[in-house]
Protein backbone atom coordinates (compact mmCIF):
# COMPACT_ATOMS: atom_id res chain seq x y z
CA UNK A 1 0.00 0.00 0.00
CA UNK A 2 2.97 2.49 0.84
CA UNK A 3 4.39 1.69 -2.70
CA UNK A 4 1.43 2.37 -4.00
CA UNK A 5 1.14 5.39 -2.30
CA UNK A 6 4.20 6.52 -3.22
CA UNK A 7 4.51 5.79 -6.91
CA UNK A 8 1.10 7.84 -7.03
CA UNK A 9 2.65 10.92 -5.64
CA UNK A 10 5.73 10.24 -7.54
CA UNK A 11 3.62 10.50 -10.81
CA UNK A 12 1.89 13.81 -9.69
CA UNK A 13 5.13 15.29 -8.97
CA UNK A 14 5.93 14.45 -12.73
CA UNK A 15 3.05 15.67 -13.76
CA UNK A 16 3.00 18.97 -11.90
CA UNK A 17 7.23 19.67 -13.08
CA UNK A 18 5.20 19.08 -16.80
CA UNK A 19 3.07 21.52 -15.70
CA UNK A 20 5.81 24.38 -14.39
CA UNK A 21 7.24 23.16 -17.72
CA UNK A 22 4.73 23.81 -20.13
CA UNK A 23 3.49 27.37 -18.78
CA UNK A 24 7.14 28.21 -18.57
CA UNK A 25 7.52 27.93 -22.29
CA UNK A 26 4.00 29.45 -22.97
CA UNK A 27 5.37 32.93 -21.77
CA UNK A 28 7.17 32.40 -25.42
CA UNK A 29 4.20 31.78 -27.18
CA UNK A 30 1.76 34.54 -25.78
CA UNK A 31 4.87 37.14 -26.89
CA UNK A 32 4.63 35.35 -30.53
CA UNK A 33 0.43 35.51 -30.77
CA UNK A 34 0.48 39.14 -29.36
CA UNK A 35 2.57 40.54 -32.51
CA UNK A 36 -0.27 39.53 -34.33
CA UNK A 37 -3.49 40.07 -32.12
CA UNK A 38 -5.01 41.22 -28.96
CA UNK A 39 -4.78 40.09 -26.01
CA UNK A 40 -8.19 39.55 -25.73
CA UNK A 41 -8.54 37.94 -29.44
CA UNK A 42 -5.62 35.59 -28.33
CA UNK A 43 -7.52 34.29 -25.51
CA UNK A 44 -10.77 33.78 -27.40
CA UNK A 45 -8.99 31.53 -30.31
CA UNK A 46 -7.33 30.07 -27.98
CA UNK A 47 -9.90 28.38 -26.04
CA UNK A 48 -12.04 27.95 -29.09
CA UNK A 49 -9.18 25.46 -30.23
CA UNK A 50 -9.06 23.88 -27.18
CA UNK A 51 -13.13 23.63 -26.70
CA UNK A 52 -13.23 21.81 -30.03
CA UNK A 53 -10.26 19.56 -29.59
CA UNK A 54 -12.09 18.39 -26.45
CA UNK A 55 -15.38 18.27 -27.83
CA UNK A 56 -14.69 16.35 -30.48
CA UNK A 57 -13.41 13.19 -28.52
CA UNK A 58 -16.50 13.64 -25.99
CA UNK A 59 -19.00 13.71 -29.10
CA UNK A 60 -17.04 10.22 -30.02
CA UNK A 61 -17.65 8.39 -26.76
CA UNK A 62 -13.80 8.71 -25.92
CA UNK A 63 -13.99 10.84 -23.33
CA UNK A 64 -16.95 9.72 -21.41
CA UNK A 65 -18.53 13.01 -19.60
CA UNK A 66 -20.74 11.56 -16.74
CA UNK A 67 -21.88 14.93 -14.90
CA UNK A 68 -25.35 16.15 -14.77
CA UNK A 69 -26.98 19.00 -13.83
CA UNK A 70 -26.84 18.88 -10.04
CA UNK A 71 -23.04 17.98 -10.53
CA UNK A 72 -22.19 21.04 -13.29
CA UNK A 73 -23.93 23.58 -10.70
CA UNK A 74 -20.71 22.63 -8.35
CA UNK A 75 -17.78 23.09 -11.63
CA UNK A 76 -19.28 25.79 -12.63
CA UNK A 77 -17.86 28.51 -10.08
CA UNK A 78 -14.54 26.12 -10.90
CA UNK A 79 -14.47 26.90 -14.10
CA UNK A 80 -15.36 30.51 -13.37
CA UNK A 81 -12.56 31.10 -11.29
CA UNK A 82 -10.23 29.28 -13.72
CA UNK A 83 -10.07 30.36 -16.64
CA UNK A 84 -12.99 33.07 -16.92
CA UNK A 85 -12.15 35.33 -14.11
CA UNK A 86 -8.31 34.86 -14.31
CA UNK A 87 -7.83 35.39 -17.90
CA UNK A 88 -10.20 38.31 -17.31
CA UNK A 89 -8.33 40.44 -14.67
CA UNK A 90 -5.34 39.11 -15.74
CA UNK A 91 -5.87 40.67 -19.28
CA UNK A 92 -7.25 43.66 -18.13
CA UNK A 93 -4.02 44.04 -15.06
CA UNK A 94 -1.74 44.13 -17.46
CA UNK A 95 -3.31 46.88 -19.27
CA UNK A 96 -2.72 49.21 -16.29
CA UNK A 97 0.84 47.47 -15.36
CA UNK A 98 3.99 45.91 -16.51
CA UNK A 99 4.65 42.60 -16.68
CA UNK A 100 7.70 42.93 -14.30
CA UNK A 101 4.57 43.71 -11.62
CA UNK A 102 2.69 41.46 -12.25
CA UNK A 103 4.84 38.74 -12.19
CA UNK A 104 6.02 39.69 -8.73
CA UNK A 105 2.10 40.20 -7.63
CA UNK A 106 1.84 36.48 -9.14
CA UNK A 107 4.32 34.82 -7.06
CA UNK A 108 2.19 35.57 -4.20
CA UNK A 109 -0.79 32.62 -5.39
CA UNK A 110 1.09 30.20 -3.93
CA UNK A 111 0.60 32.04 -0.23
CA UNK A 112 -2.91 32.93 -1.15
CA UNK A 113 -3.48 29.12 -1.60
CA UNK A 114 -2.13 28.05 1.60
CA UNK A 115 -4.34 30.60 3.37
CA UNK A 116 -7.75 29.65 1.40
CA UNK A 117 -6.58 25.88 1.89
CA UNK A 118 -5.82 26.08 6.04
CA UNK A 119 -9.23 27.36 5.85
CA UNK A 120 -11.56 25.37 3.84
CA UNK A 121 -9.65 22.08 3.31
CA UNK A 122 -7.86 22.41 6.77
CA UNK A 123 -4.52 21.32 4.97
CA UNK A 124 -1.68 21.18 7.69
CA UNK A 125 1.94 22.21 6.83
CA UNK A 126 5.19 22.47 8.84
CA UNK A 127 7.01 25.13 9.50
CA UNK A 128 9.89 24.14 7.32
CA UNK A 129 7.54 23.34 4.62
CA UNK A 130 5.56 27.28 5.22
CA UNK A 131 9.25 28.57 4.90
CA UNK A 132 10.25 26.70 2.09
CA UNK A 133 7.19 28.10 0.22
CA UNK A 134 7.89 32.05 1.45
CA UNK A 135 11.55 31.02 0.18
CA UNK A 136 10.33 30.27 -3.46
CA UNK A 137 8.13 33.23 -3.35
CA UNK A 138 10.99 35.49 -2.30
CA UNK A 139 13.14 33.96 -5.28
CA UNK A 140 10.61 34.89 -8.28
CA UNK A 141 10.64 38.35 -6.38
CA UNK A 142 13.89 38.67 -6.35
CA UNK A 143 14.25 38.29 -9.54
CA UNK A 144 11.42 40.63 -11.33
CA UNK A 145 12.78 43.61 -8.63
CA UNK A 146 16.31 42.65 -9.56
CA UNK A 147 15.38 42.80 -13.49
CA UNK A 148 13.40 45.64 -13.16
CA UNK A 149 16.14 47.78 -11.62
CA UNK A 150 14.49 48.50 -8.82
CA UNK A 151 12.53 51.35 -10.45
CA UNK A 152 8.98 49.48 -10.34
CA UNK A 153 5.92 51.76 -9.66
CA UNK A 154 2.65 49.55 -8.89
CA UNK A 155 -0.67 50.91 -10.27
CA UNK A 156 -3.50 50.85 -8.08
CA UNK A 157 -6.01 49.76 -10.29
CA UNK A 158 -3.58 46.77 -12.28
CA UNK A 159 -2.09 46.21 -8.70
CA UNK A 160 -5.42 45.47 -7.49
CA UNK A 161 -6.87 43.69 -10.84
CA UNK A 162 -3.76 41.25 -10.64
CA UNK A 163 -4.31 40.53 -6.86
CA UNK A 164 -7.69 39.29 -7.47
CA UNK A 165 -6.66 37.47 -10.43
CA UNK A 166 -3.75 35.56 -8.02
CA UNK A 167 -7.14 35.13 -5.47
CA UNK A 168 -9.15 33.57 -8.52
CA UNK A 169 -6.40 30.98 -9.35
CA UNK A 170 -5.77 30.32 -5.49
CA UNK A 171 -9.89 29.98 -5.12
CA UNK A 172 -9.43 27.42 -7.83
CA UNK A 173 -6.84 25.53 -7.05
CA UNK A 174 -8.73 24.68 -3.68
CA UNK A 175 -12.23 23.82 -5.08
CA UNK A 176 -10.32 21.57 -7.57
CA UNK A 177 -9.03 19.71 -4.93
CA UNK A 178 -12.09 18.70 -3.74
CA UNK A 179 -13.64 18.12 -6.78
CA UNK A 180 -11.30 15.92 -7.95
CA UNK A 181 -12.47 13.21 -5.44
CA UNK A 182 -15.41 13.12 -7.31
CA UNK A 183 -15.18 13.72 -11.00
CA UNK A 184 -12.08 12.80 -13.64
CA UNK A 185 -9.57 15.19 -14.54
CA UNK A 186 -10.52 15.16 -18.48
CA UNK A 187 -14.52 15.72 -17.43
CA UNK A 188 -13.07 18.80 -15.03
CA UNK A 189 -11.14 20.12 -17.92
CA UNK A 190 -14.33 19.64 -20.49
CA UNK A 191 -16.11 21.89 -18.42
CA UNK A 192 -13.23 24.35 -17.94
CA UNK A 193 -12.61 24.60 -21.66
CA UNK A 194 -15.97 25.11 -22.55
CA UNK A 195 -16.69 27.94 -20.11
CA UNK A 196 -13.55 29.61 -21.29
CA UNK A 197 -14.57 29.24 -25.20
CA UNK A 198 -17.80 30.77 -24.01
CA UNK A 199 -16.64 33.62 -21.96
CA UNK A 200 -13.54 34.98 -24.06
CA UNK A 201 -15.51 34.77 -27.39
CA UNK A 202 -18.28 36.60 -26.08
CA UNK A 203 -16.03 39.77 -24.35
CA UNK A 204 -14.10 39.70 -27.80
CA UNK A 205 -16.75 39.27 -29.67
CA UNK A 206 -18.67 42.47 -27.93
CA UNK A 207 -15.16 44.51 -27.80
CA UNK A 208 -15.31 44.15 -31.11
CA UNK A 209 -18.55 45.69 -31.93
CA UNK A 210 -18.39 48.16 -29.61
CA UNK A 211 -15.03 49.43 -31.78
CA UNK A 212 -16.75 48.46 -35.58
CA UNK A 213 -13.69 46.68 -35.82
CA UNK A 214 -15.55 43.06 -36.29
CA UNK A 215 -13.79 41.85 -39.28
CA UNK A 216 -10.83 42.27 -37.23
CA UNK A 217 -11.45 39.07 -35.19
CA UNK A 218 -10.46 36.54 -38.07
CA UNK A 219 -7.83 38.54 -38.83
CA UNK A 220 -4.53 37.22 -37.23
CA UNK A 221 -5.47 33.81 -38.71
CA UNK A 222 -3.58 34.68 -41.78
CA UNK A 223 -0.60 34.88 -39.82
CA UNK A 224 1.43 31.75 -39.22
CA UNK A 225 3.24 33.17 -35.97
CA UNK A 226 -0.31 33.40 -34.69
CA UNK A 227 -1.25 29.76 -35.94
CA UNK A 228 2.15 28.00 -34.51
CA UNK A 229 1.57 29.95 -30.90
CA UNK A 230 -2.54 29.47 -30.84
CA UNK A 231 -1.96 25.58 -31.59
CA UNK A 232 0.34 25.68 -28.63
CA UNK A 233 -1.38 27.55 -26.09
CA UNK A 234 -4.51 25.82 -26.58
CA UNK A 235 -3.69 22.37 -26.76
CA UNK A 236 -0.77 22.18 -24.13
CA UNK A 237 -1.14 25.35 -22.24
CA UNK A 238 -4.87 25.41 -22.00
CA UNK A 239 -6.07 21.61 -22.10
CA UNK A 240 -2.54 20.40 -21.34
CA UNK A 241 -2.08 22.27 -17.98
CA UNK A 242 -5.85 22.26 -16.83
CA UNK A 243 -5.62 18.17 -16.96
CA UNK A 244 -2.43 18.28 -15.11
CA UNK A 245 -3.00 20.66 -12.79
CA UNK A 246 -6.62 18.73 -11.92
CA UNK A 247 -4.79 15.24 -12.14
CA UNK A 248 -2.02 16.66 -9.89
CA UNK A 249 -4.92 18.40 -7.13
CA UNK A 250 -6.19 15.28 -6.91
CA UNK A 251 -3.06 14.01 -5.84
CA UNK A 252 -1.67 16.11 -3.45
CA UNK A 253 -2.21 19.25 -1.49
CA UNK A 254 -3.57 22.97 -3.36
CA UNK A 255 -0.27 24.20 -1.38
CA UNK A 256 2.02 22.04 -3.09
CA UNK A 257 0.53 22.19 -6.55
CA UNK A 258 0.74 26.06 -6.15
CA UNK A 259 4.32 26.81 -5.54
CA UNK A 260 4.79 24.73 -8.62
CA UNK A 261 3.87 27.96 -10.60
CA UNK A 262 6.91 30.05 -9.48
CA UNK A 263 9.05 26.88 -10.85
CA UNK A 264 7.27 28.26 -14.13
CA UNK A 265 9.11 31.18 -13.67
CA UNK A 266 12.46 29.55 -13.90
CA UNK A 267 11.20 27.40 -16.72
CA UNK A 268 10.34 30.77 -18.69
CA UNK A 269 13.48 32.08 -17.73
CA UNK A 270 16.22 29.34 -19.13
CA UNK A 271 13.41 29.51 -22.42
CA UNK A 272 14.41 33.35 -22.99
CA UNK A 273 18.09 32.52 -22.32
CA UNK A 274 17.67 29.40 -25.19
CA UNK A 275 15.40 31.03 -27.73
CA UNK A 276 15.02 34.76 -27.24
CA UNK A 277 19.15 34.83 -26.61
CA UNK A 278 18.57 36.86 -23.39
CA UNK A 279 21.35 36.84 -20.85
CA UNK A 280 21.50 35.39 -17.51
CA UNK A 281 22.86 37.84 -14.78
CA UNK A 282 24.08 36.73 -11.20
CA UNK A 283 20.63 37.66 -10.04
CA UNK A 284 18.74 34.97 -12.36
CA UNK A 285 21.27 32.28 -10.59
CA UNK A 286 20.40 33.78 -7.14
CA UNK A 287 16.99 33.36 -7.87
CA UNK A 288 16.65 30.15 -9.33
CA UNK A 289 18.50 28.75 -6.59
CA UNK A 290 15.86 29.95 -4.09
CA UNK A 291 12.99 29.16 -6.54
CA UNK A 292 14.15 25.08 -6.54
CA UNK A 293 15.29 25.01 -2.88
CA UNK A 294 11.80 26.29 -1.95
CA UNK A 295 9.41 23.60 -3.90
CA UNK A 296 11.49 21.11 -3.50
CA UNK A 297 11.28 21.85 0.19
CA UNK A 298 7.80 22.41 -0.02
CA UNK A 299 6.91 19.32 -1.24
CA UNK A 300 9.20 16.91 0.65
CA UNK A 301 10.11 18.46 3.81
CA UNK A 302 7.62 17.20 6.33
CA UNK A 303 6.84 14.18 4.53
CA UNK A 304 9.48 12.04 6.77
CA UNK A 305 7.22 13.11 9.66
CA UNK A 306 3.88 12.18 8.29
CA UNK A 307 4.91 8.41 7.29
CA UNK A 308 6.28 7.96 10.46
CA UNK A 309 2.70 8.83 11.93
CA UNK A 310 1.04 6.70 9.10
CA UNK A 311 3.56 3.49 9.60
CA UNK A 312 2.76 2.96 13.16
CA UNK A 313 -0.68 3.08 12.93
CA UNK A 314 -0.41 0.25 10.41
CA UNK A 315 1.70 -2.11 12.32
CA UNK A 316 -0.41 -1.59 15.38
CA UNK A 317 -3.65 -2.49 13.30
CA UNK A 318 -1.48 -5.62 11.69
CA UNK A 319 -0.41 -6.77 15.26
CA UNK A 320 -4.30 -6.39 16.89
CA UNK A 321 -5.24 -8.88 13.97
Amino acid sequence: MIFLQNKSLGNAYIAAILYSIIIGFSFLFVKLALQVSTPLDTIAHRFTISFIIMLIPVLCGWIPVRIKWHGLKKIIPLALFYPAIFFVLQVYGLQYTSSSEAGIIQATVPIFTLIIASVFLKERSSGLQKASLFLSVAGVIFIFVMKGNSSIQFSGTGTLLIVLSCLAFAAYSVLARSLTKRWKPLELTFIMMTLGFVCFNVLSILQHLINGTTSAFFAPWGDQRFLLATLYLSILSSIGTAFLSNYVLSKIEATKMSVFNNFSTLISMLAGVFFLQENLEYYHYVGAAMIVAGVIGTSFLGQRRLQSQIIPKTKQKNTSM
